[in-house]
């Protein structure tokens, strides 16, 4: 009997092995039909989505585009991206970049109005890193803290998954503003890798420095100082050129920053006339929140000038003024 069950599977396989292959179902044209039920535009708006991308990338390349012309090219795109909204108002890939072209035309409301509809479609937890980061700095530079720090919390995640640096910064600084100082610098530690960094990328070189940042504005000296002192101990003299170019990577929000960022820069660098300029500067913006820091480092920077005693060689070139 087992030998009978075994001949008969045997047969069985050999006929199954023999069987001709079933040929391709055809496409009877049902596929493409749902296609285009589903999504009729589905084709156009690829196409728009594609000539969109090629023209933002543009801004993103290293060149000497006038303002002017980066203005023409984000008009262009956000104007295929409006009409790829109306062709397919429900593609969250068309909403992120027509809130992205939107915010870069100074179209706030417009911005705002895409992002927030990319993001209910996909839901916060969901949604993508860029469009929570984006509508979170818009809301940040209107004021709006707690919309602020609720979207770019969103965004947050580990700098070794991603560059998450800016978010990092303009979350600390919402944080900040809203007078959360010590969760403003844990935000800042945390994005930073542990153990102190040798060989500092630029996103790790702008979150160090904004660290240093919002220890000066917490008026602690001392850490701002330690802070600086381990980034010139590892870029010697490179540590101007790579500040700078890591604030390329940044869009400073409330705007006023870059005043205050470049001013601690320049005295790092021990450029003081440099500094008490910048300084001026973001003492000058009405309600800025750390205008009397500012105004700290002017009249210290000035005492520093009238002091005859004063030599170059007495003082720590890295050292910000008291």
């Amino acid at each position: 009997m087992r030998w009978a069950l075994l001949v008969v599977l045997s047969l069985a396989a050999s006929q199954t092995e023999a069987r001709p292959p079933r040929p391709a179902a055809r496409d009877d044209g049902s596929s493409t039909l749902w296609r285009d039920v589903i999504e009729p535009h589905g084709g156009e708006v690829a196409s728009l989505l594609s000539r969109a991308h090629a023209v933002m990338s543009k801004l993103s390349e290293p060149g000497d585009a006038t303002a002017e012309r980066r203005q023409r090219l984000t008009g262009d795109a956000y104007s295929m991206l409006r009409y790829a909204h109306k062709l397919s108002p429900d593609n969250t890939e068309v909403l992120g970049l027509l809130g992205r072209a939107a915010d870069e035309l100074g179209k706030t409301r417009q911005a705002i109005d895409a992002l927030e509809a990319c993001v209910r479609l996909q839901g916060p937890e969901h949604a993508d890193a860029e469009v929570t980061d984006r509508l979170g700095t818009i809301y940040l530079r209107l004021g709006r803290l707690d919309d602020a720090i609720r979207w770019l919390r969103y965004a947050q995640a580990p700098m070794s998954a991603s560059n998450n640096a800016t978010v990092a910064v303009h979350l600390a600084t919402a944080l900040a503003v809203r007078g959360e100082m010590s969760n403003a610098i844990d935000v800042l530690i945390s994005a930073l890798p542990t153990p102190t960094p040798i060989y500092y990328t630029e996103p790790v070189t702008l979150v160090s420095f904004a660290l240093a940042v919002n220890y000066d504005r917490d008026e602690q000296r001392g850490a701002a100082f330690e802070v600086l002192d381990r980034m010139q101990s590892a870029l010697q003299q490179e540590l101007g050129t790579f500040i700078q170019r890591a604030f390329a990577d940044l869009r400073f929000a409330p705007a006023e920053d870059e005043y205050y960022y470049h001013a601690l820069l320049y005295e790092a660098l021990g450029a003081y006339a440099e500094a008490r300029i910048e300084w001026t500067l973001y003492a000058a913006v009405p309600d800025a929140p750390w205008r009397s820091r500012a105004l700290e480092h002017v009249r210290a920077l000035d005492a520093l000038r009238a002091a005859p005693a004063a030599s170059p060689a007495s003082l720590h070139p890295k050292q910000p003024v008291p």
